[in-house]
């Protein structure tokens, strides 16, 4: 009986990349710092970051649920540099996601660490 019941349900499609979103790093605000980093990604995949410090641009290609980021021009801003370490560890793990997961509003990159963004729906 349970299996006829289970059988029935229909299995969840994978949601789709959010390609003309905003998405913010589910993530708390660095101490003496307002910023959040973000991620603006556009129909194509073409990316405008804003991390803790810095900021640039770079590049999604989406294919299922694979992903390869490729960071392009990076602003060097005055960061300090505990913000400047961050931004490097942040550009390397969105460098080594490998895949992508969204259920909902989140988006999780999974790669030597997990990266979790809220999609910026309003």
């Amino acid at each position: 009986m349970v299996s006829v019941v289970l059988g029935a349900i229909p299995a969840q499609a994978q949601e789709e990349f959010p390609f003309g979103f905003l998405m913010t790093l589910d993530a708390a605000r660095m101490p003496g710092s307002k910023r959040i980093p973000s991620l603006e990604v556009g129909d194509n995949g073409e990316v405008v970051l804003e991390l803790w410090c810095n900021g640039g641009k770079g590049q999604f290609s989406v294919a299922g649920n694979t992903i390869i980021f490729v960071p392009g021009a990076m602003e060097n801003r005055n960061c300090p540099p505990d913000r400047a370490q961050a931004d490097s560890d942040l550009l390397a793990a969105l460098g080594e996601a490998t895949t992508w997961r969204r259920q909902g509003d989140l988006v999780t990159f999974t790669g030597s660490k997990s990266l979790r963004f809220q999609i910026n729906t309003n």
